[in-house]
């Protein structure tokens, strides 16, 4: 399929994976919709790449998420490409010398991360079935979800976390068979340790830990990387239903 040309949505556009992955397909011709938080929002300022508009937008409300699709609609450029990259990361243990895990705080990674990326999956999916086929095939548009490593291989304090990005992966080859019909590909990206900006606080030394826990390459992934994969699956026209890790091998350890 033709990034060229298309509309395409990016949530957790403001920053880290989104904001590498909006600005190589705006490189690449699209016309890239970025939804994020406010707050993200302002922290972007005017580092903006060209080709890329950010809509304040939290992706777990359903009338925001469609108030976004509809200005995507709104551009005359066809929706055919989304990538679910919003999410967070919190981490708390089944039970800990605090008490038990706190039930808000797993309510809200599984709300952010896994009904979030279903929220706006449906209602993208909703908007691209509208759009006329791009080949003969029926072809009309690409979903590209974020799970983790984290969704096979949870470390101690991850149960949030891996419950939630297990349930990304869980989706994929459903969503792929649901959307079949209507020319949709479904597929999930599982990254290992990538250098984002959640990782801006840790020491050197605590870096040189986790990249030595790499098999090959040893470092960590870097955002235009899982851009890189992004573009791929987009033009790959046969792959669909599909969760590719990108880690380097790596296989989480407990800690």
């Amino acid at each position: 399929m033709e990034i060229s040309g298309s509309a395409a949505i990016v949530t957790g556009g403001a920053s880290g994976l989104g904001a590498a992955t909006a600005k190589r397909l705006a490189d690449a011709g699209a016309t890239v919709f970025g939804l994020d938080l406010q707050q993200s929002i302002e922290r972007a300022g005017s580092n903006v790449p060209d080709g890329v508009t950010l809509l304040p937008t939290d992706v777990t409300l359903e009338n925001e998420v469609q108030d976004a699709i509809a200005k995507v609609v709104e551009s005359g450029v066809p929706l055919r490409i989304v990538v679910n990259c919003a999410g967070v990361g919190w981490a708390g243990r089944i039970l800990s010398k605090k008490g038990p895990h706190d039930l808000e705080l797993f309510r809200t990674v599984i709300t952010v991360n896994l009904l979030g990326t279903f929220n706006v999956m449906r209602l993208a999916a909703d908007a691209i079935a509208k759009t006329e086929p791009v080949d003969d095939r029926g072809q009309r548009g690409v979903v590209i979800n974020t799970a983790s490593v984290a969704a096979f291989e949870g470390q101690i304090g991850q149960i949030a976390y891996s419950a939630s990005k297990g349930g990304v992966h869980g989706m994929t080859v459903p969503a792929a068979r649901d959307l079949a019909q209507f020319g949709i590909r479904v597929n999930t990206i599982a990254p290992g340790i990538i250098d984002t900006p959640m990782l801006a606080g840790v020491t050197e030394e605590y870096r040189k830990g986790l990249e030595a826990g790499v098999p090959f390459p040893s470092r960590l992934g870097r955002p235009d990387e899982y851009a890189q994969l992004v573009q791929m699956i987009v033009e790959h026209d046969y792959l669909n239903g599909e969760t590719i890790r990108m880690d380097g091998a790596l296989r989480m350890a407990p800690r």
